[in-house]
C-alpha cells in the first residue's frame, strides 16, 4: 500500500453519499475519569485494534472510544471498498480532498464526545489516515465549524496524531482569520509524531504537516521523529504519547 501512486480523479458527485459508520469500542478508564479520547483507526484497519493496545497503557485516568469508519470506495485503491474515514488519492495539496467525508467523520467524532460529562477533558487522536482526521477535526474546532458551515459545538483540550498528514493544508490559513480562531490555535496542543522510515505515508508528509501547523498559528504543538519506525507504533512512541497526555490533560496517573 502506497500513497504516492498516480492521482485518479474522482469526478464530479451531485448527491450527497450516506455514512455508515461501523462498531464502536470502548475503553474504561481504570481510575477516576479525568479525560475522554477518541482514537481513530488507519485505512482498512477498525476500532478493535486499538481499543486492545489502548487499554493496556498506563493512563488509568482516560476513557478510549474507538469507532469503526465506514466501509466505501477508495479512490487510491481503483474504487476497491475498505474502511477508511474519507476518500483519498494521495497526500499532495493538489490533489481532491474530500471534504464531505472528512466532515462527516469530524461529526462522528464529535457526536461522540459530546454525551460525555461536562468537566471531562477531550481529545481526538489516531493513526495514519485516523490522524489525519483528527487534524481535520482541529482545524474544524478552531474554525468554529465544519468545512459545510455547520457548528463545531465542542472545545478540544488535545489531538494526538501518529504517521499522518494535514488534510486540506492549503485551506488552513483561512480557518484560523479572527482573534476568536488565533486563539483556540495557539493554545491547542497538539502531538504528531512520525518515523523517517515509514514508507505508506512518508515521513515528509508528517514533517510539512507540524511545519504547515507551526506556521499558522499552532503554537503549542510538539513533533517527534523516530529514525528506524515504519508505518507502526512501537513502545518508545507510545511512551511518549503516555507522558504528554498526562502532562497536557493535567492528568492524576492514579487508580
Amino acid at each position: 500500500m502506497s500513497f504516492s501512486g498516480p492521482s485518479v480523479g474522482t469526478g464530479g458527485r451531485a448527491a450527497r453519499r450516506a455514512f455508515e459508520f461501523g462498531r464502536t469500542y470502548v475503553v474504561k478508564p481504570k481510575g477516576k475519569h479525568q479525560a475522554t479520547i477518541v482514537w481513530l483507526h488507519g485505512l482498512g484497519d477498525n476500532g478493535s485494534s486499538w481499543s486492545q493496545l489502548l487499554e493496556t497503557l498506563p493512563l488509568p485516568n482516560i476513557k478510549w472510544i474507538c469507532p469503526t469508519s465506514p466501509a466505501q470506495p477508495l479512490t487510491l485503491f481503483g474504487g476497491f471498498p475498505t474502511t477508511a474515514w474519507f476518500d483519498v488519492s494521495d497526500l499532495s495539496e493538489d490533489a481532491h480532498q474530500d471534504e464531505e467525508g472528512m466532515d462527516a467523520s469530524a461529526a462522528h467524532v464529535l457526536s461522540l464526545l459530546s454525551t460525555e460529562p461536562p468537566n471531562i477533558k477531550l481529545g481526538v487522536g489516531g493513526f495514519s489516515m485516523g490522524a489525519a482526521t483528527a487534524l481535520y477535526s482541529a482545524s474544524c474546532f478552531t474554525h468554529g465549524k465544519f468545512g459545510n458551515g455547520n457548528a463545531y459545538s465542542t472545545h478540544l483540550d488535545a489531538v494526538v496524531g501518529l504517521s499522518g498528514w494535514l488534510p486540506c493544508a492549503k485551506d488552513l490559513n483561512k480557518k484560523i482569520e479572527g482573534e476568536e480562531a488565533a486563539n483556540r490555535a495557539s493554545s491547542l496542543p497538539i502531538l504528531l509524531c512520525h518515523g523517517k522510515a515509514d514508507d505508506v505515508v512518508r515521513f515528509r508528509f508528517g514533517e510539512k504537516s507540524a511545519q504547515k501547523l507551526s506556521s499558522t498559528g499552532f503554537k503549542n504543538l510538539t513533533f517527534k521523529a523516530y529514525d528506524s519506525l515504519g508505518h507502526y507504533t512501537i513502545p518508545e512512541e507510545m511512551d511518549e504519547v503516555c507522558s504528554w497526555l498526562t502532562s497536557k490533560l493535567e492528568l492524576e496517573g492514579k487508580l
